[in-house]
């Protein structure tokens, strides 16, 4: 009789730290309404409609905005994620892009270059670029080629 005890202790204990670890994580995983970002911000799309892109910030630069009163809060983007999934086929393809390696490049070799890396802070949400941003910072790859959209 003991041990049924001892085993219905052991199971409660159990149950009881499972349940307070779903609960904990429900709690922390919530958003706020201000942090919710559609989907669909994110996205751009290619002229024919047959593909998809989303571009994630990974490294920005600390460098101050030159003015800050006229332009607003802007950060500089150094390092990106790009993803392009193909609609046709579901296919996807993700490539990680230095854009400041890229934009020294494209000024070496056709002496100019397109990229304006400085983004709107209210223009990255979740860790991504809104997709009117999109072809301010991958103008240079695609004008060397690293991407085709």
């Amino acid at each position: 009789m003991s041990e049924d005890n001892t085993n219905m202790e052991s199971i409660d204990k159990s149950v009881e730290s499972l349940l307070e670890t779903v609960s904990d994580a429900e709690v922390n995983s919530r958003r706020s309404f201000e942090e919710f970002t559609d989907e669909r911000v994110l996205i751009s799309h290619d002229a024919f409609g047959k593909k998809q892109m989303k571009i994630k910030v990974l490294e920005v630069s600390d460098e101050n905005p030159a003015s800050k009163w006229k332009f607003g809060d802007r950060v500089k983007v150094t390092k990106i994620l790009v993803t392009v999934k193909h609609l046709t086929t579901q296919e996807v393809e993700e490539a990680e892009f230095d854009i400041e390696s890229i934009e020294r490049e494209l000024a070496e070799k056709r002496h100019y270059s397109s990229t304006n890396r400085w983004i709107p802070a209210g223009d990255i949400k979740n860790g991504y670029v809104v997709g009117s941003k999109h072809t301010r910072l991958i103008s240079d790859a695609a004008a060397l080629d690293y991407i085709q959209f």
